[in-house]
């Protein structure tokens, strides 16, 4: 093999290729054209099937990248003119958020080579050939005699070269047409409503994006004019390849799309309970941070009641409110109003204390009087 040689493409393309016919040549035949038609769709399925987890990396990424245009945007304002600095800054962003810009690329860069390693394996399905890759020759024979309504599925209207064209094939341009015409308006109109799909989830600022919508009209209408254009360059089993490749990237769009939309609003549902469980109650008056952490603890009260009755000045605790000493009980009170009375009254029982106080209560200092001036 040589060093540049994509063998290491082809053979196991053909490998997968070649299983699917197998399976299906057990139901249909194997020289029908349902089977080998069939065996190509369930090779795009085969490996879109592989390229799930990928695919599901590509739209988180692209979502994170979403969500890190204004961040990207303050760096390019702020470090514009260093180029150097801009990248090193961009690189600890993506770093600290966990973005990789490359995890979005892996699905097309692995389904290219895929497509071009089908394209040729079908164009060396060639009369007089006794071996391409793991297919032999009976194998051979078969895909060059299965055809769709009169239609090769190895032949192309414009062949390329070295390609076998239709009249060796035996086929006519009539039959070619009325089958590839039908698969070049729907592999079209496909690729359109996937590019729709992917551009309408966007962000508003995105889109604006200069180059961004660039790219997106490249998406919408260049691309799939671009198939319709080509098909007839292509074999006609590629037309399958290509249709049944955008109805699984529409369907799984949907399934995924629909999976990230629901993780999303379960985060801001959760978010959004723990917000409403960290506010204050209707008519509960806010505490700040530092008055709750000024507010003593439960056992306060009673430690102070301690400390008066002990008769000792309780010692103050960090960030403490100052404790007020209580004075002495109620009975302790009628007890000491009730000597000072029984001591202050007179032999007539009259309940006046020697200054001449109110009956049953406190003496009250008499009032100086003021010495006359001379």
């Amino acid at each position: 093999m040589e060093f540049w040689s994509l063998d290491f493409i082809y053979y196991p393309v053909s490998a997968i290729l070649w299983f699917w016919h197998k399976a299906f040549g057990y139901v249909f035949g194997e020289a029908s054209a349902a089977a080998w038609t069939l065996a190509v769709i369930f090779l795009v399925f085969t490996l879109r099937a592989l390229l799930y987890k990928p695919f599901v990396g590509q739209v988180r990424s692209m979502r994170k990248m979403q969500e890190l245009q204004p961040e990207m945007q303050r760096l390019k304002k702020k470090y514009g003119n260093d180029r150097q600095r801009l990248g090193v800054e961009m690189q600890k962003l993506n770093k600290e958020q966990g973005f990789n810009p490359l995890g979005g690329c892996l699905p097309i860069l692995v389904q290219i080579p895929v497509f071009i390693g089908l394209f040729h394996v079908l164009r060396e399905f060639k009369p007089g050939k006794t071996q391409n890759y793991v297919f032999g020759a009976s194998e051979i024979d078969s895909f060059l005699r299965a055809d769709l309504f009169g239609a090769r599925l190895g032949a192309s209207v414009v062949p390329f070269q070295g390609a076998p064209d239709m009249a060796t094939l035996g086929t006519t341009l009539t039959e070619m047409l009325i089958v590839m015409i039908p698969l070049m308006i729907v592999a079209g109109v496909l690729t359109h409503i996937t590019a729709r799909h992917s551009v309408a989830r966007q962000q508003a600022a995105q889109a604006a994006n200069p180059q961004t919508a660039i790219m997106n009209r490249l998406m919408l209408y260049v691309l799939p004019v671009g198939v319709v254009v080509g098909a007839p360059f292509l074999p006609l089993a590629v037309l399958f390849y290509w249709v049944a490749n955008n109805l699984w990237t529409l369907g799984q769009q949907y399934v995924v799309y629909k999976r990230i939309d629901a993780e999303e609003a379960q985060k801001r549902e959760q978010a959004a309970t723990e917000r409403q469980a960290r506010a204050p109650r209707p008519g509960q008056k806010p505490v700040r941070s530092d008055e709750r952490a000024a507010v003593e603890p439960a056992d306060a009260p009673a430690s102070a009641d301690a400390d008066a009755a002990a008769g000792t000045t309780p010692a103050k605790r960090p960030g403490a409110k100052p404790v007020t000493r209580r004075g002495p009980q109620n009975g302790a009170k009628a007890s000491g109003s009730s000597a000072a009375a029984g001591n202050g009254s007179d032999g007539h029982g009259s309940g006046t204390n020697g200054t001449g106080g109110r009956p049953g209560g406190r003496g009250r200092a008499p009032a100086r009087r003021g010495k006359k001036r001379r």
